[in-house]
């Protein structure tokens, strides 16, 4: 019986990769494995091809024979039964196909490395609303794994080294037979580093590690916000057996202001103002995150008016540029006040009433408001 195109086998066209190649032969051998269709020679059948065909394009050399020579090229390759050796080809492919969720690795695939990247670390850093605006340099203290000096992070004592495990001969994997299948585990004696440590650092006790604290200076740029995050590449844990360290990320948290508030490059705050001042206009003093200065209010001006100063406010690491500071104002009402204070204050008021509604255009227009509703509700 003819074979079957090994690229029709597989549902792919000829200038498949390797990650397509793998795809499909898993599909393939999930779907026709015999441990999910016992009794069904068909899908033994087609589990086979599928292994046949994947074995000869996933390899460069035997794929390069076929394209050229089809299946004469890579014939001698192959065994008598199609390419699919019996148990130990079969246990090889469960491996292949389920390998990563068992944890296992391929096989032929080397010792696994006990090299690992350190772990990234974080940091809460609070800063005052001047420290965030301005910029600054603030020293840190980091608690974390660094590089035993004493065995150089490989965990084992001066004069000694780590030996390929005992149980695993240094490939951090073992077989594990289980009826039929033989299925590949991490090793439980390495963990899957594939050494062990027969002398253990007498200062770190095997693991290439201690523990230290360290003292990092960050600095800040102008500009950071709350939620704002810096990050300093190799400032995490030490990695394990000389792989890299990880990063250190520092959030950023702002602490609220007494006086101002911030929203993106704008600032904002409160300015109390005297009735006189708020009436007749003046100049006071306000404060800003460089120091005091005048302010000027404009006569008739409303409780609650915003008055801005242009490039008063703060910095920001996402545009360019200085916002503003934007002053509400807010007319004090008088306390205290003295029998003659109140005398006057009565016949200034009176004097206003007796001048009409064109003194107080904003009660005017409230009562106007009340009226009208008023007048709809009886209608």
């Amino acid at each position: 019986m003819a074979k079957r195109d090994y690229y029709e086998v597989l549902g792919v066209g000829r200038d498949a990769d390797e990650r397509a190649l793998k795809g499909a032969y898993r599909r393939l051998a999930m779907k026709y494995h015999p441990d999910r269709n016992p009794d069904d020679p068909e899908a033994e059948a087609s589990f086979k091809e599928a292994k046949e065909a994947h074995d000869v394009l996933s390899d460069s050399r035997k794929r390069a024979a076929y394209d050229q020579f089809g299946h004469a090229g890579v014939q001698a390759g192959n065994s008598a039964d199609g390419g699919f050796g019996g148990a130990e080809a079969f246990s090889d492919i469960f491996g292949d196909v389920f390998g990563d969720i068992f944890g296992g690795a391929r096989r032929g695939g080397g010792a696994r490395s006990d090299v690992y990247r350190g772990a990234d670390l974080r940091y809460e850093l609070d800063l005052s609303l001047e420290q965030a605006v301005r910029g600054d340099s603030v020293k840190i203290d980091i608690p974390t794994n660094v590089a035993c000096e004493r065995c150089s992070n490989t965990g084992a004592e001066p004069g000694s080294k780590p030996v390929d495990c005992r149980s695993c001969g240094g490939s951090g994997q073992v077989r594990v037979q289980q009826g039929f299948f033989t299925i590949q585990q991490t090793c439980p004696s390495c963990r899957g580093g594939g050494t062990t440590i027969d002398k253990p650092c007498r200062d770190c006790r095997g693991r290439g590690r201690v523990r230290q604290q360290r003292t990092l200076s960050v600095k800040i740029p102008a500009g950071v916000d709350n939620g704002d995050r810096i990050r300093l590449p190799g400032n995490g844990e030490a990695g394990r057996n000389g792989g890299p360290s990880g990063d250190l990320y520092v959030d950023v948290n702002v602490h609220d202001h007494p006086i101002f508030k911030r929203e993106g490059r704008d600032l904002s705050c409160e300015v109390p103002i005297s009735f006189a001042t708020a009436v007749l206009g003046g100049s006071i003093e306000v404060p800003t995150l460089d120091g005091q200065i005048v302010l000027k209010v404009p006569p008739e001006t409303q409780s609650g008016k915003l008055l801005r100063l242009r490039g008063k406010g703060a910095s920001s690491v996402r545009a360019v540029g200085v916002g503003d500071l934007y002053c509400r104002v807010q007319v004090e009402t008088p306390v205290n006040l003295t029998d003659e204070q109140k005398a006057k204050l009565e016949a200034f008021d009176a004097a206003v009433q007796q001048g009409g509604s064109g003194h107080s255009p904003r009660a005017t227009s409230w009562l106007d408001g009340v009226k009208s509703f008023f007048d709809r509700l009886g209608a």
